[in-house]
């Protein structure tokens, strides 16, 4: 079967591997539990960081997606202006912030 990616950034595609279904469940445990704690929503980007690292982890793996979504926290705070940044397409390290 042919793994397609959709452009769409809220597709998430099942994750393969005992890894990135660990990484996938640890993101999803953060949603349901962890998130809801904070005071309203904070991420100034597009998709939110939790639904970043989901799908990275999903689309790139467990090793490249932990990654990426690293790289995507590191932007969190007043110096980065936000904005969209979708998951890079499979094979790509970076995408363009659309701010």
């Amino acid at each position: 079967m042919c793994a397609h990616q959709s452009d769409d950034p809220f597709d998430i595609p099942e994750p393969q591997g005992p890894a990135a279904k660990a990484a996938a469940s640890a993101v999803r445990f953060y949603q349901k539990y962890l998130s809801g704690l904070k005071m309203g929503s904070t991420c100034r980007f597009d998709p939110v960081c939790s639904t970043y690292a989901l799908k990275a982890v999903s689309v790139h793996g467990a090793v490249k997606g932990t990654i990426l979504a690293t790289a995507r926290l590191s932007k969190c705070g007043p110096w980065h202006p936000g904005g969209f940044d979708p998951v890079p397409n499979r094979g790509f390290w970076t995408t363009e912030t659309v701010t």
